[in-house]
């Protein structure tokens, strides 16, 4: 019996890879060739005199009502330029990054072929890690800035949570981010399973679109926390229950699990030692199972799916 075992478990595994061969095999004869424009360059090398010039040719970075004042200004700011030579030692071969994004672009092209290839533009933005790279149609905006390095000296004013995650490494998952926010259906549901599912699904979606990434960059969460996810999922599951949070939409719920925070908040001693955003982590496991367990529906199906219907089939257990 456990011969026959063994042998399933071995063509389940074959079967697999098997599969994932071919599905990068198909990816890599996509052909996908995108443009960088260097804005942040163009910017920062333009004298005031020819200012006029630069908003003629990228009107979409200038607003309406912002006095030229102000775009010289920036342009001969002592710590702007120095940012911007920051950003220059890091970044001024572009060429690295433009090669994996364009491997991304393949991969969502496969499962999504109606998406329209964007340009790449290169910014220094105003240092919003809610803005660190936005996709919208024909426009891929990434701002370097927030990708220098966690250590980096400008990043000293920000908490270790949010700099932990502004490096090169998290360009591509950031990329995916903002795609995902463009096609997940729109909810006004607040239930924390709601919640829960919805991040499963963009972290999902890295899954399928970024296959050479560990799920701690995926997430955007260190090895140490991806650890103790795991070993306390859990425990986990038992307080979301016990406390009755799943189908609870309680406004502070969001705070507690889903968004940016330094830890998540079950109001126990374990809360220091936990990752922010763990409903987000217990999501994408919910998520992972339904997909595994329903394995002849595609992802363009699944995203669509109610969170909560999705949750229901998933026949989601804990890892004890």
């Amino acid at each position: 019996m456990k011969k026959y075992f063994f042998l399933f478990i071995v063509a389940s595994i074959f079967f697999s890879c098997d599969k994932k061969s071919k599905v990068e095999s198909a990816v890599e004869e996509i052909p996908v060739s995108m443009k960088v424009i260097r804005f942040d360059q163009e910017f920062f090398e333009t004298k005031p005199a020819n200012l006029p010039k630069l908003k003629a040719k990228f009107p979409f970075f200038f607003p309406e009502g912002t006095p030229d004042e102000y775009w010289n200004e920036k342009i001969q700011n002592q710590q702007w330029r120095q940012l911007y030579q920051e950003v220059e030692k890091r970044y001024k071969d572009f060429n690295p990054e433009k090669a994996e994004i364009e491997t991304l672009f393949k991969h969502i092209k496969y499962y999504f072929p109606q998406i329209i290839i964007p340009k790449i533009y290169t910014v220094i933005a105003e240092m919003d890690q809610n803005t660190k790279a936005i996709y919208a149609n024909d426009k891929l905006l990434i701002a370097l800035e927030l990708y220098l390095g966690k250590d980096h000296k400008f990043y000293s004013d920000f908490p270790v949570y949010l700099k932990q995650n502004f490096e090169q490494r998290q360009l591509m998952p950031d990329i995916v981010s903002s795609f995902a926010s463009g096609i997940l259906p729109v909810t006004t549901d607040k239930e924390l399973i709601v919640q829960m599912v919805n991040s499963g699904k963009e972290l999902y979606l890295k899954d399928i679109l970024l296959p050479d990434y560990t799920d701690a960059e995926k997430i955007g969460y260190t090895d140490e926390q991806i650890k103790w996810s795991q070993e306390n999922e859990g425990f986990i599951w038992r307080k979301f229950i016990e406390d009755k949070l799943l189908f609870s939409s309680d406004s502070k719920l969001g705070n507690r699990f889903i968004n940016l925070a330094p830890f998540s908040k079950f109001y126990l001693e374990i809360d220091n030692e936990s990752p922010g955003r763990i409903g987000q982590w217990m999501g994408w496991q919910i998520v992972k199972s339904y997909m595994e367990n329903n394995p002849d529906v595609k992802v363009q199906q699944m995203l669509k799916m109610d969170a909560k219907e999705l949750f229901e089939q998933s026949k989601y257990k804990p890892k004890k």
